[in-house]
């Protein structure tokens, strides 16, 4: 396998070195020349790329590819990686997989309900307008190249250096509570998992024969949507320190970004990966994924 990677951001991270693990060759894309430096170090070969500087060489970054994950997100003009590279990418000689890596805020605010693949997406939001009419584009150049593209919409990710742990030692934790309201999250680890999964050949026993296989959505979560506030109280508890006190939802005390987060509510059903992929979560809750992070930490 030779994989390139349209971003290396946290999952890409810790995808790529996941497969290079396996003996995985790996290029991918950073946006400024001081990161390509830890790119190569961890053996991966660093090109740069954003909206405003598009591969040098692309066709020869690109050669050799077998498969492709594109976590570069959308931005007001569109998708930056299609509007510079999709000829290229449509071109790349033995290229047979993409991943395009999206969100489940695709789905927009259900009011609490429970949504799944087959939920006609409503985004609620700019940015995941952007992300919906993003999977659109990539599904297209899919079909016309002849290219598998599987869509991933993950949930709320965390993991190692990115969880609420970080949180409560830089103090800037917060319970807020606002009653009926859960968010669906999902360990990165699981993420990787997924999508290695989605890679693998599919199997007759994984998907129905008349089922185009290859041209497929997953939503990436674990089992239990849950308040925030819960996962704040049992890092915690995990720690051996007090919680931060509970506070009533007030949007005028929360960043842009939070409000935004708590104006949707939903619980994202994960069914697909189980009997698709044949995928088990490694931690199918928030308490699974916090202990394994502690634990990690010594």
């Amino acid at each position: 396998m030779r994989l390139f990677l349209f971003g290396v951001g946290y999952v890409a991270d810790h995808l790529a070195r996941a497969v290079a693990a396996d003996g995985a060759a790996l290029a991918g894309t950073c946006r400024m020349r001081a990161e390509a430096a830890g790119l190569e170090a961890m053996g991966i070969a660093a090109h740069l790329f954003d909206r405003g500087r598009p591969l040098d060489d692309a066709r020869g970054a690109l050669d050799g590819a077998t498969h492709l994950v594109v976590s570069v997100p959308p931005d007001g003009d569109g998708d930056p990686v299609l509007d510079h590279h999709a000829a290229d990418i449509a071109a790349t000689a033995g290229l047979g997989w993409i991943g395009y890596l999206s969100t489940t805020g695709v789905y927009g605010d259900r009011g609490g309900a429970v949504v799944d693949e087959e939920t006609p997406p409503a985004p609620g939001q700019d940015r995941s307008v952007r992300r919906l009419a993003a999977e659109a584009a990539w599904r297209r150049l899919g079909r016309e190249a002849g290219i598998p593209v599987v869509v991933f919409r993950l949930a709320g990710i965390y993991g190692p250096g990115r969880s609420a742990f970080d949180q409560l030692r830089a103090g800037t934790a917060r319970r807020i509570v606002k009653p009926g309201q859960a968010f669906s999250r999902v360990h990165v680890a699981d993420i990787v998992g997924v999508i290695r999964a989605a890679m693998a050949e599919p199997r007759a026993d994984r998907v129905d024969a008349d089922r185009i296989y290859a041209d497929r959505i997953y939503n990436v979560c674990d089992d239990e949507p849950a308040p925030s506030a819960a996962v704040v109280a049992e890092a915690a508890r995990l720690l051996g320190v007090a919680p931060p006190p509970e506070e009533p939802y007030d949007p005028a005390t929360l960043t842009p970004m939070a409000r935004s987060f708590f104006a949707e509510n939903r619980r994202v059903a994960n069914g697909r990966i189980k009997t698709e992929l044949g995928y088990a979560l490694r931690f199918p809750s928030y308490r699974e994924g916090l202990a394994a992070i502690l634990a990690a930490d010594g």
